[in-house]
């Protein structure tokens, strides 16, 4: 994975990911969309094979860097919850 911050203002920001597709950005977008303070959280890809998704993010005034961190820490406790109870289920 490699990010391209494409454009970043107070309230919005573009970024390139490049060698990701729609099953990471689908859970970025939808714990993003979680957070109150994000207004719009969306992503392009024109083709899988042949273009890089670009993700916007555009909030209320919160900052967006500190919007995808937050979504992305909620994952990662997702990620690591379903970890543990599958875990548990092949004991």
């Amino acid at each position: 994975m490699e990010l391209k911050i494409i454009e970043k203002k107070d309230d919005e920001i573009k970024v390139e990911i490049k060698g990701e597709s729609h099953t990471l950005l689908n859970m970025l977008k939808h714990f993003l969309l979680e957070d109150e303070h994000v207004d719009i959280a969306s992503y392009d890809m024109l083709h899988v094979s042949i273009s890089e998704p670009i993700f916007y993010v555009r909030t209320d005034g919160k900052d967006p860097v500190q919007a995808i961190r937050d979504a992305a820490e909620k994952l990662t406790a997702e990620c690591d919850e379903f970890s543990g109870v599958f875990e548990k289920a092949l004991a």
